[in-house]
């Protein structure tokens, strides 16, 4: 999101001595992705961000697959995931592709450690629970509804108010973007977007921690956990600038865009990658064309596979229908209202759906954590029952 923010002392210049009113020589960072052409920030320091103490060593948390190629609509039940204390063994990883890991996380306890994923870019929609986060470019509140997005390469820690959390997370190999077509040349929101910079919280309470001793930063790399210690507490930041942050987004903030009839996916697109999207189904008035009908038509998955993640309300174009509830509708047959879901929207004014969408470009693999959840023969379910 470009959108350049500043929190603390930053010098008039870049890349020229800065020092503390104690006379210290700041020490500055450039974090950024992309090389030298992305999105970046200049951090600044009061030690060097480099000096790491000792290594422990690394393990694989690589995710275990269990179907590689698969043509079948399934269905997967995630609040059937069992809490665990630990964040980072809580988080299940259940489908896989060369652009993006899509999986669930049941964290029933704040973590002592600080997290890096040098991989990815995480983005985190809070289903259940509250708490904030906090990184070197300050601190963000979240609760119920609101996406996270963490840039790759940033240190956090994130701080759970109660035990009972339940997250939907999406890691992305490619940069995680606002849809281009909503901003202008100068990467301004358009008047048409369904949301604005004014929806976009960023860090707020920037707290420079100067301490030394050992701290423990977990560094996800390649599939890896790379146990690392540094001599100094990473949010040691006492000023920065620049547009390479970590920000909240709410999805009760998104204004849905409605039409006279149905309206295609895309109009509920909120995020993007070069290999997938995320969209946003939120309460809305439906079609107003006198003979419209409001459930989705049937339509192909040519192109793109279609996990579907069920927050709340009445999804209108399904049966049966749980809270955390996942569905996964492949790329290559065509999918569609569940039997009966045509007849019951029509004349139906509106709609409380709450839901998140996330469309891969390439078919994914599912994992060994998927099946644990797995409906059984889901792919039958639109066949009426007489």
């Amino acid at each position: 999101m470009p959108i350049y923010h500043q929190l603390g002392y930053v010098p008039e210049k870049r890349h020229v001595v800065a020092r503390t009113a104690a006379g210290k020589m700041l020490q500055e960072e450039l974090v950024g992705t992309q090389g030298f052409s992305g999105m970046s920030s200049l951090v600044y320091h009061l030690y060097p961000p480099t000096r790491v103490k000792q290594k422990e060593k690394e393990y694989s948390i690589i995710p275990k697959i269990a179907i590689e190629n698969s043509l079948e609509a399934m269905s997967f039940m995630g609040f059937d995931l069992q809490p665990e204390k630990d964040y980072l063994k809580s988080r299940k990883t259940l489908f896989v592709n060369s652009g993006l890991h899509v999986g669930l996380a049941a964290p029933s306890a704040s973590p002592d450690y600080f997290f890096k994923n040098a991989d990815a870019d995480e983005l985190i929609f809070v289903h259940q629970g509250e708490g904030k986060l906090f990184t070197m470019f300050g601190e963000l509140d979240f609760k119920y509804g609101d996406y996270i997005l963490i840039p790759r390469g940033t240190v956090y820690k994130i701080h759970f108010n109660h035990a009972d959390n339940r997250l939907l997370f999406v890691e992305a190999f490619d940069p995680i973007f606002t849809p281009r077509r909503y901003r202008n040349e100068f990467g301004q929101m358009m008047e048409h977007s369904p949301f604005c910079e004014r929806d976009i919280r960023r860090p707020y309470h920037l707290k420079t921690y100067d301490e030394s001793g050992e701290f423990d930063i977990l560094i996800k790399k390649k599939g890896f956990i790379f146990p690392y210690v540094y001599l100094n507490h990473p949010f040691d930041v006492v000023g920065w600038d620049g547009h390479f942050y970590p920000y909240t987004f709410s999805i009760f903030n998104f204004e849905p865009i409605t039409g006279r009839i149905h309206m295609p996916p895309p109009v509920h697109q909120c995020f993007e990658s070069r290999s997938f999207v995320i969209c946003s189904f939120v309460p809305r008035l439906y079609d107003y064309h006198p003979q419209a009908i409001p459930a989705p038509y049937h339509h192909s998955n040519i192109d793109s596979d279609e996990i579907l993640y069920y927050v709340d309300g009445d999804f209108m174009s399904r049966n049966n229908i749980q809270k955390g509830q996942l569905t996964l509708h492949p790329g290559g047959i065509p999918h569609g209202p569940h039997p009966g879901a045509i007849e019951r929207s029509i004349g139906k004014k509106e709609t409380q759906e709450l839901a998140v969408m996330i469309d891969p470009f390439q078919p994914v693999m599912i994992t060994e954590e998927a099946l644990k959840i797995q409906v059984k023969d889901y792919y039958k379910s639109w066949v009426e029952h007489v």
